[in-house]
């Protein structure tokens, strides 16, 4: 199996439906109380691909890329419109969008995360897969310039300065992300008579932590 670098086309993701999933075992008690644990650090995300397809040329380009990356064999990139920014959704991402850490004076490279906050609670996710040309970051709330101060590897999700941030300055960035997935099916079933009476194919796709 492998990562091929490409994104799923973006047009039939649009209009796909799905997002985070978590595991929690529930064991209740003979009282009638709860006990409630997580195997899960992360959440994973699924999506059903096949909301997304509207026309006959809708689903040839998904069978190509389905082929291509060999049903389950190889995962791939997905734009997930519900959540493909470092900030909200009506804002274009800025390099003080989120903290991704603190300088010490000898780490020059940092991995990106974005941060989800409830109340009190806070989640981090770790950003394996920024878009090229969206990642900005700055150092102690100073924009840098991508190429000359800083580089990105856009298959670890990593920011790398030229210079490492002095002691104690906040780290930032802001960026665009895809999710790394796979389909969670070997198999495609379509029907043209079906398809054009409103019923579209059952395609889940799932993210990949590899």
């Amino acid at each position: 199996m492998a990562f091929h670098d490409i994104r799923f086309p973006a047009n039939l993701s649009f209009g796909s439906v799905g997002g985070p999933e978590r595991r929690t075992e529930v064991v209740t008690l003979a009282n009638g109380f709860e006990e409630r644990n997580t195997p899960w650090a992360h959440s994973r995300r699924r999506y059903e691909a096949g909301a997304g397809l509207r026309t006959l040329d809708d689903v040839e380009m998904l069978i190509a890329f389905f082929e291509a990356r060999r049903g389950r064999m190889h995962s791939f990139r997905w734009k997930d419109w519900s959540d493909y920014k470092s900030c909200a959704p009506s804002q274009r991402p800025a390099p003080l969008d989120q903290v991704i850490g603190t300088g010490d004076g000898v780490q020059a490279s940092f991995f990106l995360s974005k941060t989800y906050r409830s109340g009190h609670e806070t989640y981090t996710r770790h950003i394996t897969k920024p878009v090229a040309g969206t990642v900005t970051a700055a150092v102690a709330r100073d924009p840098k310039v991508e190429g000359l101060e800083f580089t990105v590897d856009h298959a670890r999700g990593e920011i790398i300065f030229a210079v490492p941030p002095d002691i104690g300055v906040m780290v930032s960035a802001g960026f665009e992300f895809d999710v790394p997935v796979r389909f969670d099916t070997d198999a495609i079933v379509t029907s043209v008579s079906s398809f054009q009476a409103g019923e579209v194919p059952d395609v889940p796709v799932m993210e990949v932590r590899e």
